[in-house]
């Protein structure tokens, strides 16, 4: 297998999205929320802690510990079209210059970030501007002392050079998008950003490509007819984020799980070769005893994903090899099999779950015989209700673990709802943390 992929794999594989997602202005604001406690925690460290590295301070001398304490009063992320984000923040730092003395400054930092593609194709946040200032706020003195002894022990210029360290570690957070997740024991799905992201007032526009690999190469995909571009962000919405899928992307991975051959079957008929020379009077002369009758479906053909407004559809177009167990397997019928099954499509965490409803409808036919001539309606009286039963319930055991969805380490989906639509799928969701701050 691995060396047919290996010449099936084109130099370049076509680069074109097939999904991304758009982060809302709440969604921001829900991670400027879950960075506050974090930030807190770093410049305490820094500002307060002597067995930490001088990050934060001009030298290492005794006064550091005038910082008695640090609190992040302020922190937010506001969005810059066709630029980047705005970092505003404001900490109140009490400051004990002598015994009897209480000063609170206010640190206030205003930092413009933009997000670039590094050489390893991830996505990171880097800083393009940044504004520290250092203010006196209260002093428990009448006459004022300058805040410049302060300003010499607080060096805010390294403070901007490491102004990242504030936010919830998002460039670590970005690298972890690109992880490959498995879906089978041999397959892997991975998601790599084509560009950097695109900010509007919506939100910001990440759009994504699929790869699968299966035992460890990519696989090329079958071609999209159609182009994807992520949908418009919609200003109106209260989600985090919305998740958005192409239809080219639910057809890729069946195409990727096909190439695995996890969709090989083999189903165990309730016939025996007694029952069906009773219809077929050709099988008593290649069984004398009674055996037990297996089917082996393979694929002739790819299976397909046809998403329309409010419904999915699994086409499947499969051969079914009808043998007997004597002891080895020796096929006497072969069927062709054209069938249809609506997806169901869900979240849960950040894995997609899909499942293949009934069939809707289903064509049998003739593609092979060693016993003579069957016809189509004796065909589907003998095997219809097995393969009706038995494809989907096959098909769902093979995806039963659900696909990760794009995600990035520590964050989970919640409040998630599915809607489909004619060609692409949209997953509008709230961001929830997992991990303990700090």
């Amino acid at each position: 297998l691995s060396i047919l992929l290996s010449l099936l794999v084109p130099a370049h594989l076509s680069r074109s999205p097939d999904c991304g997602g758009i982060v809302t202005p709440s969604g921001l604001s829900y991670f400027a929320e879950v960075s506050k406690p974090h930030a807190e925690i770093v410049l305490r460290q820094e500002l307060m802690d002597p067995t930490e590295p001088d990050v934060f301070l001009s030298s290492p001398k005794p006064s550091r510990n005038q910082i008695k304490s640090v609190e992040v009063i302020d922190l937010s992320l506001s969005l810059i079209p066709d630029t980047g984000l705005r970092l505003s923040m404001d900490v109140d730092l009490g400051v004990s210059p002598a015994p009897s003395t209480t000063k609170v400054m206010r640190l206030s930092i205003v930092a413009d970030l933009r997000a670039e593609m590094n050489a390893e194709g991830s996505l990171e946040l880097v800083t393009s501007a940044c504004k520290p200032t250092l203010e006196e706020k209260q002093s428990t003195e009448e006459s004022k002392s300058s805040s410049s002894e302060v300003d010499k022990e607080i060096n805010v210029d390294k403070i901007c050079l490491e102004v990242s360290k504030l936010l919830l570690s998002p460039n670590e957070r970005l690298i972890s998008l690109t992880t490959p997740f498995p879906i089978t024991t041999s397959c892997q799905v991975q998601y790599l950003p084509l560009a950097a992201p695109v900010f509007s007032e919506q939100g910001i526009t990440i759009s994504l490509q699929t790869t699968f690999q299966v035992s460890g190469m990519a696989i090329p995909l079958p071609v999209s007819p159609v182009p994807f571009s992520m949908p418009e962000p919609v200003s109106s919405s209260s989600s985090h984020l919305t998740l958005a899928f192409s239809e080219h992307f639910y057809t890729s991975l069946f195409f990727a799980l096909e190439m695995t051959g996890a969709f090989n079957m083999t189903i165990l008929s309730p016939l025996t070769t007694a029952t069906i020379a009773q219809r077929i009077t050709q099988m008593g002369s290649l069984f004398q005893e009674d055996f037990p009758v297996v089917l082996q479906a393979v694929f002739r053909s790819s299976p397909r994903v046809v998403l329309e407004e409010g419904k999915a559809a699994l086409k499947l177009f499969l051969t079914i090899h009808v043998g007997a167990v004597s002891p080895a397997f020796q096929s006497f019928l072969s069927i062709n099999v054209d069938t249809s099954a609506g997806l169901q499509l869900g979240v849960a965490s950040t894995k997609m779950k899909i499942s293949a409803a009934a069939i809707d409808d289903i064509e049998l036919s003739l593609a092979a015989s060693d016993v003579g001539p069957v016809a189509a309606g004796l065909l589907e009286e003998l095997f219809l209700p097995t393969i009706r039963a038995e494809i989907p319930a096959q098909v769902n055991a093979v995806l039963s673990e659900g696909v990760f969805l794009p995600h990035v380490s520590g964050f989970t989906y919640t409040d998630v709802s599915v809607i489909i639509h004619k060609d692409y799928v949209l997953v509008p969701c709230n961001l929830e943390i997992q991990e303990r701050i700090g």
